[in-house]
């Protein structure tokens, strides 16, 4: 995997299939962040690319201190549209100027339409994080 470190896995057959492990003393080391990877299979002399895609390595929990904000990108975004929904419910106003300085507010209806997107995003994310691992199974043969 690449990303903001190097990360090279070799599996190990198990049946007809092949299995990844990294133990947790070279984990620990792993740079949390998001990750391109390859899958690539050979048969000592053909190397064949199985799959590519993208992962993200989570920061330790138990290395992270009190402060940290864990919500992804989307998270934070759905939440602060929210906020700005809740808030507006108070102020009449769409804009006003006060000297040489005017301020306008975002439509309520551009603010429902953002919400609703990121809270699609956010469903999508949720099915999608349910299958694990790095895809879905391939087999490859050599001939």
């Amino acid at each position: 995997m690449r990303g903001l470190g190097q990360i090279d896995l070799a599996s190990t057959a198990d049946g007809d299939n092949h299995a990844f492990h990294a133990a947790a003393a070279a984990t620990k080391d792993w740079v949390p962040g998001h990750y391109r990877f390859e899958l690539r299979a050979s048969d000592g002399v053909d190397v064949v690319t199985v799959e590519t895609g993208e992962t993200r390595i989570a920061p330790d929990l138990a290395a992270i201190g009190q402060s940290h904000d864990g919500r992804d990108h989307v998270r934070k975004v759905l939440d602060a549209v929210e906020a700005v929904i809740e808030n507006r419910a108070t102020i009449d106003q769409q804009s006003y100027q006060i000297n040489n300085r005017s301020l306008q507010r975002t439509p309520m209806n551009e603010l429902l339409r953002l919400r609703d997107r990121y809270r699609a995003e956010l469903r999508q994310q949720k099915r999608g994080g349910k299958r694990g691992g790095l895809g879905p199974q391939i087999k490859v043969r050599f001939k």
